[in-house]
Order: C-alpha cells, then sequence, then structure tokens
C-alpha cells in the first residue's frame, strides 16, 4: 500500500510551505512535491498606485531581499520615463546590490545552512540552528553575523535604512554617498574579505571530507540555468543581458532583453501549490526547467572579472567536474564565490570618483506606457513588468520572482533526496532534515513568490496511496 510523508513546515527558510513524500507498495518513494501554501496577491494591489510609489511599495514584499524589488522596480521606472540614470546613480545602485547580495548570502549560510553542516544532519533539531552554532564556534558565528552586518551597513549608509530603504527611485537614486560612508566602508572592507576567505576554505574542507554524498544526491541532474552576463559575457548582477546556458556549457540563447521575457519564459501552475512554475518556453513544460541564482549565475558567466573570485570561480568548476555545475548543492559554494566577487567590486568602486557625485538622478515625466525591468537578487533573476495609464497610475503588474524560476527544480531535487534517503515507513529525523536541506540549497524566498508574508516553519507527511497519512511531522 503506497504512503505519503508531509513535511509541514519546512524550516529555515523565508515564507510558509510544506513538503509531501509519497511511497509505493514497496515502501519506496514514487513521486514528492514541495507545496508552496501561502498567498497574498501583491500583484493585484498595487494596481491603481502611481508607478513613482511602486519602488518604496515592492520593497515591502520582502524584509530579507527588499534592495532586490527596490532596484527592479526602480528599472521599469527607468524604462517608463525613458531616462538615462546620471553614471554616479548606477554605480550607487549596483554598491547597494552588492552589499544586499553580501548581507542575504551571508544570512543564508552561516545562519540557516551552516548548522547542517556543522553541527551534523542528524543533531538535536532544538540545538541545529544558529544558536547551537554559536555555542559550537562562537568565532565563526559571530564572524557570519559582522559580515552580514557590513552589508546591511553598507545598504543603511545608502538609503538611511537597513530594511525597505525608498532610496533607489526612477531616474537613480534619491541622495548620493557621504564622506563619511565611504570611509567607513573603506574601513569594514578588509574584515569582510577574511571573513569571506575563512568561510571559503571552511566549506572547501568539508567537500574535501564529509559532504561528497550531498553534492552527489541534493539535486544533481541536467538542467538549463539562466542569468544576466556583461555584454562581453563577464559575470553581472545588475545589467547587462539575459544568456541561458545547457548543462552541456552550451549557450542555449544569448543577448536576450528583459523586454521580451514573455517570448521565451512560460508560466504553469499546478493545483497543489500557489508557486508557478516558469519554464523556457522552446522548450515547454515542463522539459524547459532551468535554474536561476548564484549557481547559475557562475555557470552562465565566461569569468568573473575580479582577481580572486575568478581564481576561486576556476577551483569551483574544477571541483563541479566541468564547466558546469549541476549539483544543487554547489548553491551554497557559489554563494560565497559571490561574496568573494561582492567585496572585490565595492573595493574597485569605492575609489571610483563617481560614486560622491552629486548628480545622482535624472528627472522626466511619463514618456511610455509600459516597462520591464531587470535585476539579479540573491536568489537569482527578478522582473517587474508594469503597465502604466498616461497618468502613470498602475494599470497591471507581473512579477517573476527567482524563487519561482527554480521551483521545478526544488520539486526535483526534494525528489532525488528523497528516493536517495527513505525507505520504509519509518523515516528518522534527520532523513526528513535532508530532504527540508534540499530546499534550502536554493534559499526560497516564498513571501517574495507568492508576494506573501510570514516565517517559514515545517510540516511533512508520509502518506499511503489510499491517502491515508501514517506519519506526520511538525515544526514551528
Amino acid at each position: 500500500m503506497s504512503k505519503t510523508v508531509i513535511i509541514d513546515p519546512v524550516t529555515r527558510i523565508e515564507g510558509h510551505a510544506k513538503i509531501s513524500v509519497y511511497l509505493d507498495d514497496a515502501g519506496e518513494v514514487e513521486n514528492a512535491r514541495f507545496h508552496v501554501v501561502e498567498f497574498r496577491g501583491f500583484e493585484k494591489f498595487c494596481e491603481g498606485r502611481p508607478m513613482f510609489e511602486m519602488a518604496g511599495i515592492t520593497a515591502r514584499i520582502c524584509g530579507i531581499c527588499p534592495v532586490s524589488h527596490l532596484l527592479a522596480s526602480a528599472k521599469t521606472g527607468d524604462k517608463i520615463l525613458a531616462v538615462q540614470v546620471p553614471p554616479a546613480g548606477e554605480k550607487l545602485r549596483r554598491m547597494m546590490n552588492l552589499a544586499q547580495l553580501t548581507q542575504s548570502h551571508a544570512l543564508s549560510f552561516f545562519h540557516l545552512s551552516s548548522p547542517d553542516f556543522l553541527l551534523g544532519w542528524d543533531s538535536d533539531p532544538a540545538k541545529r540552528n544558529v544558536f547551537g552554532l554559536m555555542a559550537a564556534d562562537p568565532d565563526l558565528a559571530r564572524a557570519g553575523i559582522r559580515l552580514r552586518q557590513f552589508g546591511q551597513t553598507v545598504i543603511e549608509i545608502l538609503g538611511a535604512k537597513k530594511i525597505h530603504a525608498a532610496w533607489a527611485v526612477p531616474g537613480g537614486v534619491r541622495s548620493p554617498l557621504s564622506e563619511d560612508g565611504r570611509n567607513w566602508i573603506i574601513e569594514r572592507l578588509p574584515e569582510a574579505r577574511q571573513t569571506t576567505e575563512l568561510a571559503i576554505s571552511l566549506f572547501k574542507r568539508l567537500l574535501d571530507s564529509e559532504l561528497a554524498q550531498e553534492v552527489d544526491v541534493f539535486g544533481k541532474f541536467p538542467s538549463l540555468f539562466m542569468g544576466l552576463v556583461a555584454p562581453d559575457g563577464t559575470w553581472e548582477h545588475y545589467g547587462g543581458h539575459l544568456r541561458f546556458i545547457d548543462s552541456n556549457g552550451e549557450i542555449v540563447a544569448d543577448g536576450l532583453s528583459e523586454d521580451d521575457y514573455q517570448d521565451f519564459l512560460g508560466e504553469a501552475v499546478e493545483n497543489w501549490s500557489y508557486l508557478k512554475f516558469p519554464y523556457y518556453k522552446p522548450l515547454g513544460y515542463p522539459d524547459g526547467i532551468y535554474r536561476v541564482g548564484p549557481l547559475a549565475r557562475l555557470n552562465v558567466c565566461d569569468c568573473i572579472g575580479t582577481e580572486d573570485a575568478d581564481r576561486e570561480l576556476i577551483e569551483f568548476r574544477h571541483r563541479a567536474g566541468g564547466r558546469v555545475a549541476t549539483s544543487s548543492f554547489f548553491y551554497h559554494y557559489a554563494r560565497l564565490v559571490e561574496i568573494m566577487a561582492c567585496i572585490e567590486a565595492i573595493e574597485q568602486l569605492i575609489d571610483d570618483p563617481d560614486v560622491v557625485s552629486k548628480r545622482v538622478r535624472s528627472e522626466a515625466g511619463i514618456n511610455c506606457l509600459e516597462g520591464v525591468g531587470v535585476s539579479e537578487a540573491p536568489r537569482g533573476t527578478l522582473f517587474h513588468h508594469y503597465q502604466v495609464d498616461e497618468n502613470g497610475l498602475i494599470k497591471k503588474v507581473n512579477l517573476i520572482i527567482a524563487t519561482g524560476q527554480n521551483n521545478l527544480a526544488m520539486n526535483k531535487t526534494v525528489t532525488q533526496i528523497a528516493q536517495h534517503y527513505i525507505h520504509g515507513n519509518e523515516i528518522p529525523e534527520g532523513m526528513l532534515n535532508r530532504v527540508e536541506a534540499g530546499i534550502r540549497a536554493y534559499d526560497p524566498c516564498l513571501s517574495c513568490s507568492t508576494h506573501a508574508v510570514g516565517q517559514m516553519p515545517l510540516h511533512i507527511q508520509l502518506i499511503q496511496k489510499d491517502g491515508t497519512i501514517i506519519q506526520e511531522k511538525y515544526r514551528n
């Protein structure tokens, strides 16, 4: 008789979801599903608001990655105003996004995922968290907190607030970087670099010792990857164009514009999740599965363009066994390489005279009735698409969120992990934690993806083929 395991809610991610694991008559995993069970409908209640308010409004979708929405919305506004952002405005936007990537990746690695690596998959769940890490390795925990604090403080220096800073606006930014702020960033950069180097070394040691199995079964499968690249193929997080690459390293599509996203991205729906299932249209659904985020960005780029990050990228690809890393477990590794890239990029920007220029914003009225903006959020490529009337009031909004674009991959990942670890009706807590950890590798932000509010608990159910629940676990 078949059975189903349900994990509800999933822990140490942002939002509310559950995982169902379906067993066949022999007690083997037949399928697994990652259900997103929250909904708020942010796109709908933006209708009727002035376009100039959208950056500040959409930043409030999430408290973890508000900068991502702030920048994508501001870039959409640039299109509607038909303006060119002053060099200082663009470089300061870039600096804020680099700080956002740094703080979010630090949160994901040190606070949400490292307890699994350092305390053990089967350790007591009451202690398998950042507080347990602080007790076991206070220096490492403190370093991780300080690294995240660095990114958040750079955001605060630029936008006056660490969270929901309504600073980037259509046409540029509201205020320049102060000399005091510039000096603070310069002073803190060496410590941020040192912590990043420490984390990369630590994770590579773990890969060499005890994480080999996780690399092989935590979402290792062929797919497409999508991300922004610069015109010369260099790693990009703010501008450039979109590129798709396959698991063999072959470019599938290049030079794509966000304006044409509806030509190459489709959005499917399933009746068991509020989260949509984006796919690459030319391959159809579900064959057009693709991944976004730090793993995808390192896969699609030719190089990063900074010395230390490029050296780490070479080793990253060597450890992955080729040009493209196909294991979703390498998302953790990719985040650390990206933090190094961000630190180096901030080091370069902070010495640029433009970043203290007072010319940070172009002024204009409504010149276009539609615009699409794109930016790389920590979790992947983020699209904002607005249609406005002649007065600039929003008529329609579509947001394509990074977490949603990884939805097909996340479902494939939990199925692969469950099939490897779950055998029979009784499932130890550590096995369920591994299934959860497959989702944590993507660092999903479900408040963004469903535009809802809340934190992420976990619910797992083990279900027979006739629908009978034979095992159920909850975590709050």
